[in-house]
């Protein structure tokens, strides 16, 4: 997805962070889990005693520095990290318009490492949301890593995607549905699966009207995308589906420790919301054979 090149961006709040390392420990929500064990099967690197128990989260880090050069939008189109940062701006306009009440969340931008109430963030653990600080965390060099070990382009929108995904949610927290429906175990018809194609959902609804919000003059953040910008989103969300994440280990497909859903649903989903909008999300309103 591309920015307009005179689009203002330098009103984002976005913080650089890092250069420190914590224990890494639960609670987090969205592709963090899922990341370690995308290392764990394709590096033959043993990770997934992170994802549950061992020493206690630490606390957040305060501070940061907003982020440099990270004026326009044409800033935002050669910097991954500029590029994140002016985003922002634009989803949360999105959801300010859709969500009574609603509030934005910090967004850190991580350099190597930086605790959060969840545990360590850093491309190892992939970008998260955090619910206790209200923040999401990335690691732009989590997408190189993406390009490099994992076959798949990490182009614009697929990094606009995933940091939409995170976005959605934030607003499952603000909304309760993180309350309502808590984790309740793995399976196709787990809360985790709902929750996380309800913010697959959320993320295509943003990108169907990405290209509307405006600046301070009124100039539209990003441009429409492209058909071949939403192929690479899609495949994006196709990488982190249970049931392809098990095939590439060269493991059995088992629906039964899915937590974030099939490449098919997380599709189909993100499409979802794409032609519907935010009414259109509501995964936990439908049976198990219609997520």
């Amino acid at each position: 997805m591309t920015f307009n090149d005179n689009a203002r961006v330098g009103g984002n709040t976005a913080k650089r962070r890092g250069g420190t390392v914590a224990a890494i420990g639960g609670g987090t929500v969205g592709l963090g889990a899922i990341v370690v064990l995308l290392f764990s099967f394709f590096t033959g690197t043993d990770l997934t005693p992170l994802l549950g128990g061992g020493a206690a989260p630490a606390g957040p880090q305060s501070g940061g520095e907003q982020i440099a050069n990270c004026e326009t939008g044409q800033d935002a189109n050669t910097d991954d990290s500029c590029r994140l940062a002016a985003a922002s701006l634009n989803i949360d306009q999105f959801w300010a318009e859709r969500l009574d009440g609603y509030r934005a969340p910090q967004l850190i931008i991580v350099d190597q490492s930086t605790p959060s109430s969840c545990g360590t963030a850093s491309n190892a653990t992939g970008p998260f949301y955090c619910p206790p600080d209200e923040t999401v965390y990335v690691d732009p060099t989590f997408f190189s890593i993406l390009r490099e070990q994992f076959d798949t382009t990490a182009g614009p929108l697929a990094q606009l995607y995933v940091l939409a995904h995170e976005y959605g949610h934030h607003v499952q927290n603000l909304t309760g549905v993180m309350q309502e429906h808590p984790n309740n175990g793995t399976g196709p018809d787990s809360n985790g699966v709902r929750t996380e194609l309800q913010a697959d959902c959320y993320a295509g609804a943003w990108v169907a009207a990405a290209g509307e919000q405006v600046d301070e003059n009124g100039t539209p953040y990003l441009q429409t995308p492209t058909q071949s910008q939403i192929s690479d989103a899609l495949a994006a969300a196709a990488a982190v589906g249970d049931d392809h994440i098990q095939a590439e280990s060269g493991g059995v497909v088992n629906p039964e420790s899915f937590t974030h859903g099939s490449s098919e649903q997380r599709q189909r989903w993100f499409d979802a919301g794409r032609d519907g909008g935010v009414n259109a999300c509501d995964t936990f309103a439908v049976s198990g054979s219609q997520l």
